[in-house]
């Protein structure tokens, strides 16, 4: 028979798993979001030799939170679409830089999937000058 976890338990389990969350968090990534084009530099292990590849996209979604948060990135490469899930606080993602911000109204944008050419093409947010 299992009995319940009191609640002081539960909360010191809890506060654990959040210092062990905080310390794997990473402060260096920039503020970015669906619809932004951003370079993600990766590092690519092959055999005894490590390289960094860097990986040119949208972001057409960001999911999850805390430690556990992944984006997806999507690129047309050779006229083949090609998207790659990154989690955000992995030590694989080496660097993440900001190209530009896109000006989009959904937080998924699955539905870049089915455009072709101009129509996939996403409008730049202009930002506000002298603020």
């Amino acid at each position: 028979m299992h009995l319940p976890v009191t609640t002081l338990r539960k909360a010191t389990a809890m506060h654990t798993l959040d210092s062990l969350d905080a310390e794997s968090r990473r402060t260096d990534v920039p503020e970015f979001w669906p619809g932004d084009t951003l370079k993600v530099h990766v590092r690519v292990v092959e055999g005894n030799r490590q390289r960094i590849q860097v990986f040119q996209g949208v972001v057409i979604r960001r999911q999850g939170g805390g430690v556990r948060e992944t984006f997806t990135v999507r690129k047309v490469s050779f006229g083949v679409g090609v998207e790659r899930t990154f989690p955000l606080h992995s030590p694989i993602v080496s660097r993440v830089e900001v190209v530009t911000r896109g000006d989009v109204r959904r937080a998924k944008l699955y539905y870049l999937r089915q455009l072709r050419g101009k129509a996939a093409k996403i409008k730049e947010k202009r930002e506000p000058v002298g603020r």
